[in-house]
């Protein structure tokens, strides 16, 4: 019994709360315990919150979902870093040929390596084994195959978006993803 409840105090603590600027920007994504603690310093504005709570022996504090920072801070975004798991996760772990969610997924080079393409967000998408293999070295022109969507490099917004799931539709209104 202590075991269960250990685990869901940890489960709990470990969801994910977004973090707003003074001015509402999406800043970025950390743990229900680090919120908690900015919510009891009164650094952060608590705007939403889930539907559970942390009890302490003489205290009960609301599970954040959604903070907003009291003062505004400067922050210089670094890129996100180009690489496979990220390319899957831009491409919403589908093939971007045919469109379907194939296991294994692979990654191929919109224009081949050969042909001069290079390891960038804007060539480097999601492929199953079988359209990749298809495909070759053969640039799109060339084939009847063509893109689902025109790789870009994601942006932070994007990078935030990704982490909503049912559990945080309450998120969506400030990462742009309503309407």
């Amino acid at each position: 019994w202590i075991k269960k409840m250990a685990e869901e105090l940890v489960r709990r603590l470990n969801k994910k709360v977004l973090v707003l600027n003074q001015s509402y920007e999406p800043l970025m994504v950390i743990n229900a315990k680090r919120a908690i603690v900015l919510v009891i310093k009164e650094k952060v504005e608590m705007l939403e919150k889930y539907k559970e709570s942390i009890r302490s022996v003489s205290s009960s504090f609301d599970l954040p979902s959604v903070i907003k920072l009291n003062s505004y801070i400067h922050i210089r975004y670094k890129d996100i870093i180009l690489s496979r798991r990220n390319i899957l996760k831009r491409d919403n772990h589908r093939c971007q040929y045919c469109d379907k969610p194939k296991k294994p997924l692979t990654i191929d080079h919109v224009i081949p390596k050969n042909k001069g393409g290079r390891d960038m967000w804007e060539n480097l998408v999601a492929a199953c084994v079988r359209c990749n293999t298809k495909k070759g070295d053969s640039l799109l022109k060339n084939i009847e195959m063509k893109l689902q969507k025109k790789p870009r490099k994601p942006s932070k917004i994007f990078h935030l978006q990704s982490y909503v799931n049912k559990n945080q539709d309450n998120w969506k209104r400030y990462l742009f993803m309503e309407g």
